[in-house]
């Protein structure tokens, strides 16, 4: 009887590899900026396989908000937008399309997110180009699962 038990335990409960009800082996990896002169950078660069959940990048300083945060996974380009772009189509709450815009001071806060993640296969890039001068630093944060 207990062999058979034994079974059905094993048959009914997955493996802890399966990872109930979340995302496996979650991290965060951060890129930063100081300062961050007119110019193209790559804040966080992974390779897969891997789960996008989420990604932040701050932005302090710089007077015309035209720096462009960019996500790329696997080569294709899934967010590429101006922080003023995003403050001004009103991307300033939780919303669909899985970006969002907030401010707090002298710093602004690019957010990407969607209530799913992404799968990448073989690389995911955060990158930002600032158009503007008197930015003081640029922080990037993604957070990441495995499959």
């Amino acid at each position: 009887m207990a062999t058979k038990r034994k079974r059905l335990v094993n048959a009914v409960l997955p493996s802890h590899s399966a990872c109930i009800g979340g995302v496996c082996d979650p991290q965060r990896t951060q890129g930063l900026r100081a300062p961050a002169p007119k110019g193209s950078y790559t804040l966080v660069s992974l390779k897969g396989p891997g789960l996008f959940l989420s990604a932040n990048v701050t932005k302090q300083g710089g007077a015309t908000d035209l720096s462009f945060v960019s996500l790329d996974i696997d080569g294709r380009n899934v967010v590429n937008m101006s922080y003023a772009a995003l403050r001004n189509i009103g991307l300033v709450q939780a919303n669909p399309y899985g970006t969002q815009y907030s401010t707090g001071g002298a710093v602004e806060s690019f957010s990407i997110g969607w209530p799913f993640p992404l799968t990448f296969k073989r690389s995911l890039e955060l990158s930002v180009t600032v158009n503007e001068t008197g930015v003081v630093q640029i922080l990037g944060n993604v957070v990441r699962g495995g499959l």
